[in-house]
């Protein structure tokens, strides 16, 4: 069982910290890899930590999970937490969410959306990304924009 349902057993809905990873995979084409996910929104794909687990470890094994991609280097682009990222879900629970944010444009694999999480994973250019973005996706997008020249790539 995820880490975070289990916590959940002994906080109810009180608001907990919840550490999670996001990648933005660049394709050759300079595209940014985003999920459908069930919802009908679309995001980078990534996903919550599991114990033990580092930020780093927990964006290998969601993207692989989800897109059925395996992952090369990673680059940091930024780190997102604080009172900002307080989100009180449909079903009452409460949550502050610590984001490690990793690009990369080393990926090998065969592209595959999890049907269980997601409804599409694709490639699309930075100017002309889907609607609706999931909560967070644009500031996501804009930090790797500022941040990682792509030179400055693995």
């Amino acid at each position: 069982m995820e880490y975070y349902k289990e916590l959940r057993k002994y906080v109810g809905h009180r608001p907990i910290i919840l550490p999670g990873a996001v990648v933005i995979i660049v394709n050759a084409d300079g595209e940014v890899l985003l999920q459908e996910r069930k919802d009908g929104t679309w995001g980078l794909p990534g996903g919550l930590m599991d114990l033990g687990e580092s930020f780093e470890e927990t964006a290998r094994r969601e993207v692989a999970e989800e897109t059925g991609l395996r992952l090369g280097e990673l680059a940091l682009v930024d780190v997102f937490s604080g009172s900002k990222y307080y989100l009180k879900l449909r079903n009452g629970d409460e949550l502050y969410s610590a984001t490690a944010l990793y690009a990369t444009t080393q990926y090998e694999g065969t592209l595959k959306a999890d049907d269980s999480e997601s409804n599409d994973v694709r490639f699309f250019p930075l100017d002309r990304l889907p609607e609706p973005l999931g909560r967070g996706c644009k500031e996501f997008l804009e930090a790797y924009r500022k941040k990682m020249p792509s030179s400055q790539l693995p």
